[in-house]
């Protein structure tokens, strides 16, 4: 497969807010109070939020390219900006979306392989991330790469309380 991923810098800023806004509604905003839904996209996918996330040295994001045509993002957090702490090293993979119109080509297979191999360099105990409980085929997908579900915790959309499941990737 024709992928390639670059990370990501405050060159890139304008263009990362984009794709994280457009890829989360679209995956998100049917199943969402418009409300509460609003008022999460307006804080998190903020160019400031999004900067400050760029210039924490614990967090990297990383595009993702199909035949040199931007497809998807994903987002990694290292050490104290991961969004739970564990007596372990671990990473988190807090984000990792595909464009509409990129999605059901095998895309998401291929970045999640880069993922793994990127966090096994890093030497940790495992790799985690939190999906949405009523994310039905999230869910399946990481399950078909020896994700586990370990525990839950809480997440807002606005007012809105969610509840992620925590999924993770043993390495050790």
């Amino acid at each position: 497969m024709d992928l390639s991923f670059k990370k990501c810098t405050l060159e890139n800023l304008v263009k990362l807010v984009e794709i994280s806004k457009s890829t989360f509604i679209n995956a998100f905003e049917k199943d969402n109070n418009p409300l509460d839904f609003n008022s999460y996209i307006d804080f998190a996918f903020s160019q400031e939020k999004i900067k400050s996330e760029l210039l924490n040295s614990n967090s990297t994001f990383y595009f993702t390219y199909f035949k040199n045509e931007l497809v998807g993002y994903f987002k990694l957090n290292e050490n104290e900006a991961q969004t739970e702490k564990f007596n372990k090293k671990t990473i988190e993979l807090e984000r990792i979306y595909v464009l509409k119109k990129f999605q059901n080509k095998q895309l998401g297979k291929h970045i999640l392989l880069e993922i793994i191999r990127i966090v096994k360099t890093k030497q940790v105990s495992f790799l985690w991330l939190g999906v949405w409980e009523k994310n039905l085929a999230a869910i399946r997908f990481y399950e078909r790469y020896n994700f586990k579900k370990f525990d839950t915790h809480f997440y807002y959309i606005g007012n809105d309380k969610q509840t992620d499941w925590l999924m993770k990737l043993d390495f050790v």
